[in-house]
């Protein structure tokens, strides 16, 4: 698919380095500045598929920066401005090597520990008798170290955290109280919405000053999961899956496909009639997230344009 950007080269005016994650490039710049462009690139069980999504970096870039926004009297960010649909422009910060996950639902990454037997989950405990998606008495924190690229995230505990020096305990409280602040704010906001926020991560980072901040995508239908309120309680009642908005369909079709990143599997053929379709169900995540319609950005000269945007914002 032309319409879509998988890389990127770009040389912007005093550009330091660059750093290429799974779905984000971030260029550092002079003067502590990141230009993060979020890509097309679709990843999975920690593995970026051959083929990009279109739109899909616009609609996690816009979902994540509105997000910051409705966010930013509870939690500082590291944003400044948003030049371009699929450009983030903010401030650079040393990232916490952790990602702090939480959930409310057990689902996902959860539920499958729990269907193993295990009842304990980065050291949390998950109580007895728990059915998939039930919710939990209240939400429970499970981190996970942050991979390098093509690395999978391993859970690890608070304990395992402050004992291996990840972060500090005075910084791992602050991050823990973001985590909760961040997560019932969302919380609100998905109700609003008709959704549930079933689980999700934050990835936070620290300016030069010291400042704890909140980094990287929050709220996107990459970082977290949502049910439909409407009609929960009786899917779960009649022992029904659930009616739910993120990437897990994504990952239920690679599953089905014999695919779940592991030694030795290669990730299935996406034909482009595939590829169309999950980009329109990321068009219907964003609105049903966001509540707004969805506008689509030229994508015809892409490159181009991001470029054009980003120099139009450094230069003025």
């Amino acid at each position: 698919m032309s319409n879509t950007i998988i890389d990127t080269n770009f040389n912007f005016p005093n550009q330091k380095s660059v750093y290429k994650g799974k779905v984000r490039e971030v260029y550092a710049l002079e003067k502590d500045v990141l230009v993060m462009i979020a890509t097309d690139r679709l990843s999975a069980f920690d593995v970026v598929m051959p083929k990009g999504i279109p739109y899909k970096g616009q609609i996690l870039n816009q979902i994540a920066t509105k997000m910051m926004a409705a966010t930013e009297d509870i939690v500082p960010n590291w944003l400044l401005a948003t030049p371009d649909p699929n450009v983030a422009v903010g401030h650079a910060c040393e990232p916490f090597m952790v990602e702090m996950v939480i959930r409310g639902y057990m689902s996902g990454h959860a539920a499958r520990e729990y269907k193993a037997g295990r009842r304990m989950l980065c050291g949390v405990p998950m109580p007895e008798g728990m059915k998939e998606n039930d919710k939990f008495p209240q939400p429970i924190i499970t981190p996970a170290t942050k991979a390098e690229k093509g690395d999978h995230d391993e859970d690890i505990s608070r304990e395992d955290i402050l004992k291996r020096g990840l972060v500090s305990e005075e910084d791992y409280e602050i991050l823990e109280r973001y985590t909760r602040a961040l997560f019932q704010r969302g919380t609100e906001i998905a109700a609003a919405q008709g959704l549930i926020l079933v689980d999700t991560k934050y990835e936070f980072g620290k300016t030069k000053e010291g400042k704890i901040v909140l980094i990287d995508e929050i709220h996107t239908p990459d970082s977290s999961r949502y049910f439909y309120a409407e009609g929960y309680q009786e899917r779960q009642d009649r022992g029904e899956a659930q009616k739910q908005l993120s990437k897990e369909f994504v990952r239920q079709w690679l599953i089905a496909n014999d695919f779940q990143g592991l030694e030795g599997q290669t990730a299935p053929h996406m034909s482009d009639e595939y590829i169309a379709s999950v980009s329109d169900r990321y068009i219907e995540l964003y609105e049903n997230i966001t509540g707004e319609t969805f506008i689509k950005a030229d994508i015809s000269r892409i490159q181009e344009r991001i470029e054009h945007n980003v120099l139009q914002y450094l230069n003025g």
